[in-house]
């Protein structure tokens, strides 16, 4: 009786220790303090460590919040996270719910999204524009192997000419809205089911979208509400308003957000959001924060209305051996979003024309194999030079063409054997490419797209 009565006064001192060690902690630090530091994904060369302060993320945290309001319904929000917490968003996200009444479920991987998005009902999706493209991808997927892959595309169609329409001044004409009505029971209602069933909206970030999936996805009744940020900007620094989406863009700059365009096409920022240093690397720092602004090392426009479009980054762009500039991101996104590509990354740097480097989606080569009459197990690497696969992706490479002008598109392409992982080195833990890492260990099949 005595021990434990020891023990239980031991742990209520220990606990009034750890209350006041708490408290005494949050007293002493400042707005201006270090709350974290995240590193850059490191796409053209070594991570640098962003020192965010607790203004950086009270700032953007509220600033989001406060363009969202309608979104975070009090009692009914709810965010499934699966973003990566080396991302500067799936942090930002752990915080939201000091700022707004969110329910909030975490998910290691997105092996099995679709069952937890059943699970979990989540009224906001937070993503990647590779989790969208996968629903489409796999939405359609499965229709085709229901004999219902025209039905599928007739929807698809029918919800993109919907969401264009939306922005005309007449808007959907009366037998446009008789078709996305009878589709909405066929098609929509259950691919909002797959996402949980429960939102409208969902944001997505890290890489463009592009304008066919984010027409697609609001003409089903899901708005995907894309927005642009980096590390140094503690995720978003500009952001397409709920009620006033301009597809195609990603969006205008939050409340306390400044954004300008340099001479150059550099996307600059100001605002209390912004890093204060690069851990260690005074050097970076005075690079890349001078006069009070950020240079983001993206290129981008502003339209008349203050919407943010991002063409490409600074460090990417590709100079062919004609001096024609190409910006990959561009067509890059148009190849990914076929269902039998993972990858893609353009190559030419100072070379005659356009190539491309394509690594398949094993989750959808297998369905593919089956439709298509291959040998069941087959590979990427069993499957390299097969006709019908480069028929295939050579479709892919045609609409990621029909984004560029001649002088910009892929004239020839190889299909890997093998994957772009976090794991292999060649992607980030934010999943972006690292250019130099992939050229460098792909440049036997540079090679062989430029051989005579």
């Amino acid at each position: 009786m005595y021990k434990r009565q020891g023990l239980d006064e031991l742990g209520r001192l220990g606990q009034d220790v750890t209350d006041r060690t708490v408290e005494e902690r949050g007293s002493i630090a400042k707005a201006d303090d270090p709350a974290t530091i995240v590193y850059t994904s490191g796409t053209t060369g070594r991570p640098k460590g962003c020192v965010l302060t607790h203004r950086s993320f009270f700032a953007e945290c509220g600033n989001i919040v406060e363009r969202l309001r309608p979104l975070f319904r009090t009692g009914e929000c709810s965010v499934l996270l699966f973003l990566p917490l080396a991302h500067v968003f799936g942090r930002l996200v752990q915080i939201a719910p000091m700022m707004a009444p969110i329910k909030l479920g975490c998910v290691p991987d997105i092996k099995n999204l679709t069952d937890e998005l059943a699970s979990f009902r989540p009224t906001l999706i937070l993503g990647v524009p590779r989790v969208f493209e996968k629903v489409y991808n796999s939405a359609r997927a499965k229709a085709q192997a229901d004999g219902k892959g025209k039905i599928f595309d007739k929807a698809a169609d029918t919800a993109i000419a919907y969401s264009k329409a939306l922005d005309t001044p007449s808007g959907p004409s009366f037998g446009l809205k008789i078709k996305h009505k009878t589709f909405d029971k066929l098609v929509y209602s259950k691919l909002r089911a797959v996402l949980g069933g429960r939102g409208e909206y969902a944001i997505s970030g890290g890489a463009p979208l592009g304008e066919r999936l984010g027409h697609f996805f609001r003409g089903i009744g899901f708005t995907v509400l894309e927005g642009y940020g980096l590390t140094e900007s503690c995720a978003a620094t500009a952001f397409n308003p709920w009620d006033r989406q301009k597809i195609g863009t990603v969006g205008q700059p939050l409340p306390g957000s400044v954004v300008r365009i340099a001479d150059d096409g550099e996307v600059l920022l100001h605002g209390e959001h912004l890093f204060k240093e690069y851990w260690n690397n005074p050097g970076a720092t005075g690079e890349a924060l001078a006069d009070g602004w950020f240079h983001t090392g993206d290129i981008g426009t502003l339209d008349e209305d203050g919407y943010l479009k991002i063409t490409g980054r600074k460090k990417e762009i590709i100079v062919t051996a004609g001096g024609k500039n190409v910006a990959p991101a561009v067509i890059e996104d148009r190849i990914r979003a076929h269902a039998l590509v993972a990858e893609c990354m353009v190559v030419g740097d100072g070379r005659p024309f356009v190539g491309a480097l394509v690594t398949i989606d094993e989750e959808f080569l297998g369905r593919w194999c089956a439709d298509h009459g291959k040998p069941a197990g087959s590979t990427a690497a069993s499957l390299c030079e097969d006709p019908d696969l480069l028929a295939a992706i050579q479709a892919a490479i045609d609409d990621g063409n029909a984004a560029v002008s001649k002088a910009e598109s892929v004239r020839k392409f190889r299909i890997l054997s093998s994957q772009f992982t976090e794991e292999t080195g060649h992607l980030t833990p934010s999943l972006k490419l690292k250019r130099n890492v992939v050229a460098k260990d792909y440049a036997h099949e540079v090679e062989a797209i430029y051989a005579k």
